[in-house]
């Protein structure tokens, strides 16, 4: 059973916080083992490392004297470093069976504390770099020449004379492979096309569809699409009475209908649906930087055939995955900075809940996709612990910036000053991110 069947045969609430918890524990577990491991190197000794908060569930101590442990509440967890008052790394005025002040978090070199405090956010965005190199390694690449694999599963209307081991030349005169591929689209609307192929050695010509046909390959969570139940697999044939057979025609019919409710007639596993649905405006990533406000259903799609892949090397998957955490980071930060001048709407501001629910949403589309998210959720959160609030990572490396320009450690008065303003900013957010969740932006 996959995740899709399983997540069918379950409850939805059950299983979506289900997903969470086991999303967020392990990318704090992560985060945490960062500041453990870089910590325990640079000689400051932990007290305790827990997953998730409350009462302790399970504990044992190892022989350094740390106490390992998964406490009741999942949503979170920490290191307490010997020296720390608490899980912020809030040092004591006093440390009591530490042993050696070298070896607290209060006592440790300032590049020591710097170095285990950074560790956590890098951790994130290694554990990030391995699942998304993971998904090159297994994914591979396409090869060379475009060679047919297999092809998904169509409703009729939707026929298609290739066949597996064909290697498509061009489709109606253009190469697919090359830079006139976008012009595909360009051309009128048809339902078939002539694909020129090579079969058996013999260069020939067969019909087939558009290789952009209308199925949905992957949906967004809490899109319009999701919310009104469509599914990975499924073609959408027909919008407001209006036959598609290209996935540009779905983009057409959503931006003609002005953001109104529209009426999708839906093939799913043999029969035929009507599902209604009313697009969003969306802020839409650009792929060379900033955001265009579009109406949008959050479904993307791909050929109807798969094309044969090739292993992609390991130096090459993690070079991709270090651009893909590039990217990621670099559209955070650009979408944060658009939030703030007013840019693009709040709405792109998420809480618990909506993480929640996007996490059971990307499991019910498999495995793939809800590894993948937590890859992106682990970058996200990394970056979240860079920015420079109290209580947070960057904060700490904030004042220790201070300490290393200043040559002194801020006042224990400052520090609980500007701890008492951080968490309030922090509970400002997050109220701000759940009403959101909620209310403002459901």
């Amino acid at each position: 059973m996959d995740l899709s069947q399983l997540l069918a045969s379950t409850g939805d609430g059950v299983m979506t916080i289900l997903f969470f918890i086991i999303a967020l524990s392990v990318i704090v577990a992560i985060h945490e083992y960062g500041h453990y491991i870089v910590g325990r190197w640079c000689g400051i000794s932990a007290d305790v490392f827990s997953v998730g908060f409350g009462p302790t569930l399970l504990s044992r101590v190892d022989k350094r004297g740390t106490r390992w442990q998964i406490a009741a509440i999942p949503f979170g967890g920490y290191v307490k470093f010997a020296g720390d008052k608490n899980a912020a790394s809030v040092g004591g005025e006093e440390v009591e069976g530490a042993g050696p002040a070298r070896n607290t978090m209060l006592g440790a070199p300032l590049w020591a504390r710097a170095l285990t405090v950074a560790a956590g956010p890098i951790a994130n965005f290694i554990l990030a770099v391995f699942i998304f190199a993971g998904f090159f390694l297994i994914q591979g690449q396409p090869t060379a020449k475009l060679i047919v694999a297999s092809q998904h599963e169509l409703p009729v209307g939707f026929e298609s004379e290739l066949l597996a081991g064909d290697e498509i030349l061009f489709v109606d005169g253009i190469d697919l492979m090359s830079s006139e591929g976008p012009y595909l689209d360009s051309l009128p609307d048809a339902q078939y096309r002539t694909y020129t192929i090579i079969r058996d050695g013999e260069q020939i010509e067969v019909s087939g569809p558009n290789p952009f046909v209308p199925r949905i390959a992957s949906l967004l969570p809490r899109s319009a699409a999701d919310d009104a139940d469509l599914k990975i697999d499924d073609v959408i044939t027909a919008i407001d009475g209006t036959s598609v057979y290209t996935f540009d025609q779905i983009i057409e019919g959503v931006e003609a209908g002005g953001g109104g409710e529209i009426t999708l007639d839906v093939w799913r596993d043999g029969d035929v649906i009507q599902l209604e649905l009313t697009p969003r405006r969306v802020d839409n990533p650009l792929p060379d930087g900033g955001f265009e406000q579009r109406l949008l259903i959050g479904v993307t799609g791909e050929y109807f055939f798969i094309p044969t892949t090739e292993p992609v090397g390991i130096v090459e998957a993690f070079s991709r995955a270090f651009g893909r955490l590039w990217f990621a980071i670099r559209l955070s930060l650009e979408g944060i900075w658009q939030v703030i001048v007013g840019g693009i709407s709040t709405c792109n501001i998420s809480g618990p809940i909506a993480i929640a629910e996007a996490s059971g949403s990307m499991a019910s589309q498999g495995a793939t996709s809800y590894i993948l998210f937590v890859g992106m959720i682990s970058v996200a959160i990394g970056l979240f612990n860079l920015f420079p609030i109290p209580i947070l990572d960057g904060g700490h490396l904030v004042f220790y910036a201070y300490e290393a320009i200043a040559g002194q450690k801020p006042t224990d008065r400052a520090l609980r000053i500007f701890m008492s303003i951080g968490l309030s900013l922090i509970g400002a957010l997050m109220i701000f991110a759940i009403l959101n969740d909620l209310v403002l932006c459901p």
